[in-house]
């Protein structure tokens, strides 16, 4: 073979392997630089099945055990709370065929068997039909929440507060600083509520009158809990979701300092 054909026949192989290595990190950059796919997110169909209502709650020396809150709670006598604020980081969820919901918030009264009414506003996490799906809402019961049209995504900072403005009216905050929005609603609160009680919770949401099944979320970290300013007590109420009929615990709060604590599943029903 002449040596010209030998040098050509090297400068194409080193010009396809130059082209290959360029198309290789060219898909490489162009994966790095993809926006992160946007879950699923909650509708006002969904959100239109859900509350939140405290259910059958019961005290057990220092802590309550409840079917469908985990967290803690503030108490006092009528009127003693004004304001409530935490933030947390949004966990992701893991689904299997199952159905399964869970709601992470803060809220005014609903604690105390006196007072059926509670103004709040929060995220959730659920497995539906077997596809992870997240979401913003606010709620003033009886009503069902109500969905806000914002993205969720696991990982997210989240800061929620709800204020007794007076005159019987309330302001519902929550911010995604992740994200980058913030939304803001004014409402009337629960007829005959008491402003006893303070909540930072994490929930097996109530869908159409009935408790869910507890979606998998691992562990939630709420931090920066505070009562009319101030962090929130030591002495508020431990709560610990529980199934009354088995005994199962199915998710449990750790010990609250500075006002912080984590919240962690252990099982669905």
């Amino acid at each position: 073979m002449s040596s010209h054909v030998s040098t050509r026949r090297n400068s194409l192989r080193a010009l396809s392997v130059g082209a290959a290595v360029v198309s290789v990190a060219g898909l490489s950059m162009a994966g790095a630089n993809a926006a992160p796919r946007t879950p699923a997110q909650l509708t006002s169909s969904i959100a239109s099945h859900e509350s939140h209502a405290l259910h059958g709650s019961r005290g057990h020396n220092t802590t309550t055990e409840a079917s469908n809150w985990s967290g803690y709670a503030a108490t006092g006598g009528s009127g003693a709370y004004k304001s409530v604020s935490s933030s947390w980081v949004q966990p992701a969820v893991s689904c299997t065929s199952q159905n399964t919901y869970s709601s992470f918030w803060v809220g005014i009264d609903g604690y105390s068997q006196s007072d059926s009414g509670l103004e709040q506003t929060g995220t959730e996490a659920d497995c539906i039909n077997g596809r992870a799906t997240y979401g913003a809402w606010w709620e003033v019961l009886p009503a069902a929440e109500s969905a806000y049209s914002v993205t969720v995504r696991p990982g997210d900072h989240l800061k929620a507060t709800v204020t007794n403005d007076g005159n019987g009216q309330y302001t519902m905050t929550l911010a995604d600083s992740t994200e980058g929005w913030t939304k803001t609603t004014h409402h009337a609160g629960s007829q005959g509520v008491n402003g006893s009680s303070a909540e930072v919770i994490a929930e097996a949401t109530q869908v159409n009158g009935q408790i869910a099944a507890l979606s998998n979320f691992g562990t939630v970290n709420f931090s920066g809990a505070t009562a009319n300013g101030s962090t929130l007590p030591g002495s508020s109420d431990e709560i610990v979701m529980e199934n009354f009929n088995t005994g199962s615990v199915k998710a449990q709060p750790s010990a609250l300092s500075a006002g912080a604590f984590s919240d962690t599943w252990r099982n669905y029903n």
